[in-house]
C-alpha cells in the first residue's frame, strides 16, 4: 500500500510540475511584460539577429544590382582605344620635305627634267598628304586614307630609287633615298597596324572618367 501512495504522488508532483510549466508559458504568450528577462532577451537577440540578416541580405541584394547595372558595366568596359605612339605627320612633313629638297637639288645640277618632275611630284604628293592628315586629326576624324597614301607613295619611292641603285651602283643619292624610303614605309605600316594616329588630348577620356 505504502508503495502504491508513493507512486501515486510522484504522478501528482509530475503533473503539477507539467502544469506549472504551460501555466508559465501560456502567460508568457499572453502578457510578454511579464517573461522572464532572459526569455526577453533572448527574444530581443533573436529579432536584432533577424533585422541584421535582413540588412546584411538588402546590401547583398544592392550591391549585386549595382554590379550588373549596365551603365557601370560598360564604363568598365570601356577602354581607350589603341593607336600608334607618334603621328604620321611627324615624320610625313619631313619625308615630303626631303624628297621635294632632293628633287629640286637634283635639277639644279645634273639639269634633269624627270629629277626636277619625280621630286616635285612624289615630294608634293607627301607634303600635301601630310597637311590633310595634319587637318583632319585636328578635327577629332580618322586620317588612315591619308596614312595609306603615304605608304603608297613610299613604296614607289623604294622601288624606284632601288632599281637606280641596283643599275648605278651609287650609294648616294640613290642609295641613301632608298635607306628613307624603306624606313618610311616601316614607319607607316607600323601607324596603320597600330590602329592609327592617337587622337588629340581635348578629345581623350580624363582620368576620372576612365576610372569609373
Amino acid at each position: 500500500m505504502s508503495t502504491m501512495a508513493a507512486a501515486t504522488t510522484s504522478q501528482l508532483s509530475c503533473f503539477s510540475a507539467m502544469n506549472c510549466q504551460l501555466h508559465l508559458l501560456r502567460r508568457a504568450l499572453l502578457c510578454p511584460t511579464t517573461a522572464h528577462p532572459k526569455s526577453l532577451s533572448l527574444v530581443i537577440m533573436s529579432l536584432e539577429g533577424g533585422s541584421k540578416t535582413k540588412t546584411n541580405l538588402s546590401y547583398t541584394s544592392d550591391a549585386s544590382k549595382a554590379k550588373s547595372d549596365p551603365i557601370l558595366d560598360d564604363e568598365l568596359v570601356a577602354q581607350p582605344k589603341r593607336a600608334a605612339k607618334i603621328h604620321d605627320f611627324c615624320f610625313g612633313i619631313p619625308f615630303g620635305g626631303i624628297v621635294l629638297g632632293s628633287g629640286l637639288t637634283g635639277f639644279i645640277f645634273s639639269r634633269n627634267p624627270a629629277t626636277l618632275s619625280s621630286g616635285v611630284l612624289f615630294g608634293g604628293a607627301l607634303l600635301a598628304l601630310s597637311t590633310f592628315s595634319l587637318k583632319i586629326w585636328r578635327q577629332g576624324k580618322s586620317s588612315l586614307p591619308f596614312i595609306l597614301g603615304q605608304a603608297t607613295l613610299a613604296a614607289v619611292l623604294l622601288w624606284n630609287n632601288f632599281q637606280t641603285y641596283a643599275l648605278t651602283k651609287k650609294v648616294f643619292p640613290t642609295g641613301c633615298y632608298a635607306a628613307i624610303s624603306a624606313a618610311m614605309l616601316c614607319f607607316y605600316s607600323y601607324v596603320v597596324l597600330s590602329g592609327g594616329n592617337p587622337p588629340p588630348k581635348k578629345l581623350r577620356p580624363s582620368a576620372s572618367a576612365a576610372s569609373l
